[in-house]
């Protein structure tokens, strides 16, 4: 008989570099505050995936650091224990001892967590609910996890205790324990029931800590109130409240509680406060992703969030959304606090100043004012409102500092307003020297206004040499005004050395239109793709399938500017649409979001009909707290700067196969990177589906009709001059991606073309694309403009050359040598080394 083997419970996993903080959603957010977030995937095959910046995966394989790693992490607030579900028989379940285990189903999340807290109070511990996963399709709530509350380490009573359970939605409805850890890193023992089992709370000295029903001497009817007269907030609901200290009744919050402005509900809960023996804070707002309007706001216990040492990560807040009455509701709320409180704090006395940054403007209260951090002493401009609290100022400039004095690149600026803080931007030396290369196009990306971000975080992003993702530079944006994005652009501008885009996508507002024209004349501007879509989904959700079938092919299957203006003028025609105003808007701006408008400038390939990923994938989310913000920026910026490394080294040390005999395979394989091969070489494959025949010829110049075998509708037209070797096509792929289409190779091919000319392998694609730039630049770039260039070339090989010396003693011998040498060469006499340089130049 075999013995048993006793395992000992694995340990805990090792802290993580940043504190997980988790937030207690219900399963179906509002529309305005779900997110979508997607896997990634460890190689970009930029035909074949749905978006063009991917997400990064995680290669983990441990079953602690697997959520991490693949979780969509959404922060908050130390919450209180969860509370117990009603539909739930709480006595069957403790009488029957189920333990959990992989299989077991319920009709719903919060079965499982009652399950589970019912089960911790069997074994003798408590629960609190953990991160939760979203579908990839659809953002909805596909898993939810629970977990010790021991999970962690944000405070000191917390052990990182592995213990947990994630459900998991079936199709059939059900949620079905998919993964769990039964086993502690702490001792066990009696929990005492409490639903719902908040954190204790101190009773402030001099007052009753029990509310039993027959203690309400002290209570009264929210409607006696006012003399039975309806109470200013409007509502109807019958309240408990309690006798404040002057012996006026006050009222407790609840959800459900409305009030006929947020300046009312503020102050509702600076007075509510004042009395429970707290401070409060004003915390996050939340916009429509419609009109950028307010549309809820967040009020917070003092001593919420860890960002300085007096603040402990209270959960208590009160949240209040804004009806369609006008009216704003309190619609999510937690009364419990993790530390001691202490009656008759004063708060009410102070909060008329207070509430003066906070006062409701005639056209619709805080719609028109921005967030304001009120009790960290910086007052800002009426004038003008800023969305960021005045602890990042602190905190991103002594990390600005730090990083300038490790990185002589290192660039940042803030935006200054009446002696006031306001957008802040930085690009460290590598961003700086990639702009100089891959600078050509940038997406600037301000997602966080689609998402509720509690930060309006902003990336500038460009496409390298193996078409991936770029940083250019990083900002906090203060608002929303045209003054802010002007500032914004010109220090990019100043930042990248004066090295302007050839083409921006960007969103579409009139704000964002207005500084990128005043900034950048001449640059092409594209719309943002998933702002488009947002508005598609607004403004022609009742429109049937066909209408959408007919839609998609105006805007992306016509050829010419006659052919779209037929489809779209029969599709609003037959759909009654003519007074649409927003399709009235679109079809103005037709020339910044309809592909075939922006065919003819170059895009570096980025797609027109898909949205991108944010370039720092989950790392930067929507609630990322901002003592996590710079860990996780790096480790994001990291993650990308090593995916670079592995394709330089791929592109540098593998070889992709052959796919013809023709010599300009040969000729691109040995110049372009691997990803860029990959689309040249499935251009050529496809170009023997092809057909050319030369349909007119004058001269040097021919005219050729290439169309596909058997399809007698795609036809594009190139046109050749055997003079110069000039080509174009129809189709204008390469003046978008810059790489020649098929129908061009189809044409070389016929016309035996072995080399394709010099003009039409951008440097910027090939596998030397980080050095050289200087022979590559056109004649007309200024002698500043080329000398910063200079100044970044060599300063990124540098700083690679240091890296390298410095390995070892003995490399760091022979880097010294190698320099020596180097230097000799590099003084020689000036004009010496200044005439062979201009020759190299001209």
């Amino acid at each position: 008989m075999e013995k048993r083997q006793h395992r000992r419970p694995p340990p805990p996993p090792p802290p993580l570099p940043f504190e997980i903080h988790t937030l207690d959603l219900e399963p179906d957010p509002p529309e305005h505050t779900q997110h979508m977030y997607k896997k990634g995937k460890k190689d970009m095959v930029f035909d074949s995936i749905p978006s063009f910046f991917n997400n990064i995966k995680s290669s983990n394989s441990d079953p602690y650091s697997e959520e991490y790693g693949n979780a969509v992490i959404v922060r908050a607030y130390p919450l209180g224990m969860v509370r117990a579900n009603s539909n739930f028989n709480v006595e069957v379940g403790r009488e029957s001892g189920v333990e959990p285990h992989k299989g077991l189903e319920f009709d719903s999340a919060d079965d499982a967590r009652e399950f589970y807290n019912v089960y911790a109070t069997r074994v003798g511990f408590r629960t609190r609910t953990g991160q939760l996963y979203r579908s990839r399709s659809d953002g909805s709530v596909s898993s939810r996890r629970f977990v010790c509350s021991k999970e962690g380490f944000q405070l000191s009573s917390r052990t990182g205790c592995p213990a947990f359970i994630r459900v998991q939605r079936r199709d059939s409805g059900k949620w079905v324990i998919d993964q769990m850890h039964k086993d502690h890193n702490h001792e066990l023992g009696d929990v005492e029931e409490s639903h719902p089992p908040v954190l204790q709370q101190k009773a402030p000295m001099g007052r009753k800590s029990s509310v039993e029903v027959s203690s309400r001497k002290k209570l009264k009817l929210l409607a006696e109130v006012d003399d039975g007269q309806p109470c200013s907030s409007g509502s109807i609901s019958v309240k408990w409240v309690r006798a404040g200290a002057d012996g006026q009744p006050l009222a407790e919050p609840y959800a459900g509680l409305v009030f006929t402005s947020a300046d009312e509900a503020y102050n509702f809960y600076v007075r509510y406060a004042d009395e429970a023996g707290f401070k409060t804070r004003i915390g996050q707002l939340f916009r429509s992703k419609n009109d950028g309007s307010i549309t809820s706001r967040r009020f917070v216990c003092s001593k919420e969030g860890f960002q300085h040492p007096s603040r402990v990560g209270c959960g208590a807040f009160m949240r209040i959304k804004r009806q369609e009455s006008g009216t704003w509701m309190v619609d999510r709320l937690q009364k419990g606090h993790n530390h001691d409180l202490e009656p008759h704090t004063g708060t009410h006395k102070k909060s008329s100043t207070a509430s003066k940054k906070f006062i409701d403007e005639v056209n619709g209260g805080l719609d028109s004012l921005d967030l304001l951090e009120i009790n960290n002493g910086v007052h800002f401009n009426s004038s003008q409102g800023n969305n960021i609290g005045s602890e990042w100022y602190r905190l991103l400039l002594d990390y600005f500092q730090s990083r300038q004095a490790e990185d002589t690149g290192f660039f940042y600026s803030v935006e200054v307003d009446n002696g006031v803080c306001m957008s802040m931007f930085w690009a460290d030396g590598r961003s700086r020297f990639a702009c100089s290369q891959f600078g050509d196009v940038i997406v600037v990306d301000t997602s966080y206004r689609k998402t509720n971000y509690l930060v309006p975080f902003a990336t500038f992003v460009g496409v390298n040499h193996h078409k991936q993702p770029v940083l250019l530079g990083c900002a906090l944006i203060a608002n929303e005004s045209k003054e802010s994005f002007i500032w914004l652009f010109r220090t990019w501008l100043r930042a990248m050395s004066g090295c302007r885009p050839k083409s921006i996508i960007a969103d579409q507002d009139m704000a964002i239109q207005q500084a990128i024209a005043h900034v950048f004349p001449g640059t092409r501007h594209r719309f943002s793709m998933w702002q488009i879509r947002e508005k598609e989904r607004e403004n022609l959700k009742s429109m049937s399938t066909e209408f959408n079938y007919e839609y998609e092919k105006c805007i992306y299957e016509s050829q010419t500017n006659a052919e779209f203006n037929t489809m779209w003028n029969a599709l609003v025609n037959k759909y009654g649409l003519k007074e649409n105003a927003w399709l009235k808007e679109m079809y103005e701006k037709r020339e910044s979001w309809v592909p075939l408008y922006l065919r003819g400038t170059f895009f570096a390939g980025i797609p027109m009909n898909e949205s991108m990923e944010s370039f720092f994938g989950t790392f930067l989310n929507a609630e990322t707290p901002l003592g996590d913000f710079i860990a996780r920026y790096e480790q994001g910026l990291e993650q990308r700067r090593e995916e670079e490394r592995k394709e330089d080294f791929n592109s540098s040390n593998l070889q992709a196969y052959l796919q013809t005999k023709e010599p300009i395979e040969e000729q691109c394989r040995r110049l372009y990177t691997l990803r860029v091969f990959q689309i040249f070489q499935k251009e050529l494959l496809q170009c023997y589906n092809y057909l050319g025949i030369k349909s007119y010829e004058e001269g040097t110049i021919s005219r050729y009709s290439v169309r596909r075998c058997g399809n007698e509708i795609e036809k594009h037209m190139v046109t050749f001059s055997a003079s110069n070797f000039d080509v174009s096509c129809s189709c204008q792929m390469f003046e978008f991606e810059g790489v020649l289409c098929r129908h061009v190779l189809r044409v070389f091919i016929m016309l035996d073309i072995r080399e394709i000319p010099s003009c039409y392998l951008l440097h910027r694609w090939t596998r030397n694309a980080e050095h050289g730039i200087v022979c590559d630049v056109d004649s007309g770039v200024s002698f500043q403009e080329l000398k910063a260039l200079m100044v970044w070339s060599l300063r990124e090989t540098a700083c690679k050359y240091i890296e390298s010396g410095t390995t070892s003693l003995e490399k760091y011998r022979l880097a010294c040598d190698i320099m020596r040498e180097g230097i000799d060469e590099v003084a020689k006499p000036a004009m010496q080394v200044d005439h062979l340089f201009w020759m190299l130049y001209l």
